[in-house]
């Protein structure tokens, strides 16, 4: 009777491991992608990568981005912890591939829990922020 008993407790445990994998990856991902217009996916950073132009992002981004993104680009600002999404880790590889008008576009024109800076930065100083992040990887 053992052996019945195990191959059955054996399977059960299987049919429940296949259960429970595929609800979860049925479950919609909290990271969607963003739908990044071509225009800007090309786009070529128009600011050279300079001490001047990194030290104005890193200004830029302790004031406007570091709460939700915090202050390593990990997605561990205090206000993170408050957002219904990830808020991103910009030190990854994912994140780092991005071309740097993906960045731009992303920055400028935010969405959902992501605001836009579209009249808050001028588009210059969203370019120093992109350098900036640059300097953020791993």
């Amino acid at each position: 009777m053992k052996p019945i008993k195990t191959i059955f407790t054996v399977l059960s445990i299987t049919v429940f491991a296949v259960l429970i994998m595929s609800m979860i990856s049925a479950q919609p991902s909290k990271r969607k992608l963003w739908d990044i217009p071509v225009k800007y996916k090309d786009m070529v950073n128009p600011v050279k990568t300079s001490a001047a132009s990194v030290q104005s992002g890193e200004a830029l981004y302790k004031k406007n981005c570091a709460s939700c993104h915090g202050k390593t680009g990990i997605g561990d600002g205090p206000k993170a912890k408050t957002l219904d999404t990830f808020s991103g880790d910009f030190t990854s590889a994912d994140f780092q591939n991005q071309s740097d008008g993906t960045l731009f576009y992303q920055t400028k024109f935010g969405r959902n829990e992501m605001p836009k800076y579209d009249k808050k930065i001028e588009d210059e100083d969203i370019w120093n922020l992109v350098n900036y992040m640059r300097t953020l990887k791993k």
